[in-house]
């Protein structure tokens, strides 16, 4: 079950006090030649992520670990990654650790490395249909045990009645335990952007399609 932040009331916040859950915050990321319209959502929208958080947090129970897309590595050395990943997650997760978080080691190295091959190779594109339907298969493989470990991981850190943040992309696959209750970071700017690469991606279709 998953519930949006916006939706919890105070009285029934109580009841969420108990049991495992996990704060789902979609991983947004700028890129190094973002349009200023673009950077001015994204810093809206980690502003809002952390409002959020705290919300949740004082409301339900304040996050005793940390996991996030491409990080293999516990406590400091998990943090440089994440340094070098997305400064506006990492400013988040480093605050929280301070303060006693945990940030966990939350990927297979071997695995997101394999994804992250196969999933060039899909962008390169193919001559033969028959190899682009092989490259395709083995990169949904590579995904589903990826994941599969990501949600494993999730389960065997997250404690009886302990609340966690997990930071990824949309569009993952990750099946969480199904005693653990995930609460969706969904705030107004997330949707903003949504529609500002919406709009982009039309403009840039109608360009194409002009003389």
């Amino acid at each position: 079950m998953s519930e949006e932040l916006g939706r919890i009331e105070r009285p029934s916040a109580e009841r969420f006090r108990e049991g495992r859950k996990l704060y789902l915050v979609p991983l947004i990321y700028q890129g190094t030649e973002a349009p200023g319209e673009f950077v001015e959502r994204f810093e809206l929208y980690w502003q809002q992520v952390a409002e959020h958080i705290a919300n949740l947090e004082s409301s339900i129970g304040r996050a005793a670990h940390i996991f996030h897309e491409s990080v293999t590595a516990t406590g400091d050395e998990g943090l440089e990654l994440l340094r070098r990943l997305n400064e506006k997650s990492y400013q988040l997760c480093a605050q929280r650790c301070q303060e006693g978080t945990r940030l966990q080691a939350t990927e297979d190295r071997a695995l997101s490395d394999e994804c992250m091959d196969w999933e060039r190779f899909l962008l390169m594109g193919f001559l033969s249909a028959t190899v682009a339907q092989k490259v395709s298969e083995l990169y949904v493989d590579a995904s589903r045990r990826r994941y599969e470990h990501i949600a494993k991981r999730i389960d065997e850190e997250l404690g009886v009645d302990e609340a966690a943040i997990l930071f990824i992309m949309e569009g993952h696959w990750v099946q969480f335990p199904s005693d653990v209750e995930v609460f969706s970071v969904a705030p107004p700017a997330l949707d903003q952007i949504h529609r500002w690469l919406r709009d982009r991606q039309a403009g840039d279709e109608g360009t194409g399609q002009s003389p």
